[in-house]
């Protein structure tokens, strides 16, 4: 009998981002799998078909690269990772290209850094191109420009840039295809008693704790990574699915509403678009640490944070930057749009709103952070 549940979410998919990592596309030496790339596309194709809209997130080219010059494993050093990209990202899309030709499925390349989710324009202009290509029936292919990416501006992994395209596209399905089946009850390497775990209603401390703290041989990520990207994904609103791509039919499966991997459920309703920019996506320039009484007023009263609560302020931000708003142990709860550069906060901390004119010599805004501007996150 068919999960009730999994039917519900398979049946409002109505677009969705499948991920594909790099072991998946790639045999053990770093070459790309013909067959694997043959029957992704297959599938797609009746995704397709079926009316849904598909984003593709394809990790491989480092590994492709790897394999390209005959390496025989992924380096470590940052300008090697880079070169490796540089050679493999065309084999990459040469490959979707010519599978996905015979189902009359145009590609498109889009290369990202972290630095395009973080201003609020690029980000849109993401989005635009995405629906547009899926307007004319393309299928956008999206990796992260490992050429140019940097220590400090990269994703850290395609599980995360896939979760933030899910967000971007407020998709309703993310699936994650990786080597392994989804989520067990311990890690099946070590331990042969361990079960598939089906359906996770919630990501919480005890969910992380089950990860191993393992890493792909070709690849960037892992189980904590995916369940991170996971997290990213289901606390805006959406569905997450963990299966092995090395099952020649996943997607057909998948869709078919079968027992597959492990389904993630969403944290909460769906949140606006705005705000998944806001609170799940760009990253904080700067932190802002309040008293007990400021982050109750916040996170549980709806309230506007004042310069009275803040306790503390680090990093260096300019008016209309992304903050993290952290309670007294670091830790964060909210996000939003500051009002005032980091300067002016920390002359503003603790002082009562009546004051502002009086350390200012003007009172452009009462509140640090607006309500309207501001995102609880935990």
């Amino acid at each position: 009998m068919l999960d009730p549940v999994r039917q519900e979410v398979i049946a409002g998919a109505h677009t969705v981002v499948v991920k594909v990592g790099t072991n998946v596309l790639a045999r053990s030496d770093g070459q790309l799998d013909p067959d694997r790339f043959a029957a992704l596309a297959a599938q797609i194709h009746r995704l397709h078909a079926a009316g849904r809209r598909v984003a593709l997130v394809s990790s491989g080219a480092i590994g492709a690269g790897v394999g390209r010059l005959g390496l025989g494993k992924r380096p470590t050093d940052l300008r090697q990772l880079q070169a490796c990209a540089a050679v493999g990202q065309t084999f990459l899309m040469q490959a979707w290209e010519e599978v996905l030709v015979k189902h009359g499925i145009p590609t498109a390349q889009l290369l990202l850094t972290a630095a395009d989710f973080d201003s609020r324009t690029r980000y849109l202009n993401i989005r635009n191109t995405i629906v547009t290509l899926f307007e004319w029936g393309c299928l956008p292919i999206i990796n992260e420009n490992d050429t140019v990416s940097v220590a400090e501006i990269r994703f850290g992994d395609n599980d995360h840039l896939a979760a933030l395209v899910t967000n971007l596209l407020q998709a309703p399905l993310l699936v994650l295809l990786s080597v392994v089946d989804g989520l067990f009850t311990a890690d099946p390497t070590v331990d042969p008693s361990a079960q598939p775990i089906r359906t996770v209603p919630i990501i919480d401390g005890a969910v992380l704790d089950r990860a191993a703290s393992t890493r792909s041989a070709l690849g960037s990520g892992g189980m904590p990574s995916k369940l991170r990207a996971a997290r990213l994904a289901t606390v805006a609103g959406e569905s997450v699915i963990l299966a092995s791509g090395l099952r020649p039919d996943v997607l057909d499966a998948i869709f078919r509403c079968e027992p597959v991997g492990t389904l993630f459920l969403p944290h909460s309703n769906t949140l606006p678009a705005w705000k998944r920019w806001l609170g799940y996506t760009a990253r904080p320039r700067g932190r802002l640490i309040v008293d007990a009484g400021a982050r109750n007023a916040v996170q549980h009263q709806g309230r506007s944070l004042l310069p009275i609560g803040i306790v503390g302020v680090s990093g260096s931000f300019s008016k209309g930057d992304v903050v993290s708003i952290c309670d007294p142990d670091g830790v964060e709860f909210a996000r939003g749009l500051t009002n005032y550069p980091s300067g002016t906060v920390d002359r503003l901390r603790g002082v009562r709103t009546e004051r502002i004119r009086e350390v200012l010599g003007a009172c452009p805004y009462e509140e640090v952070v607006h309500r309207d501007n501001l995102v609880v996150v935990r």
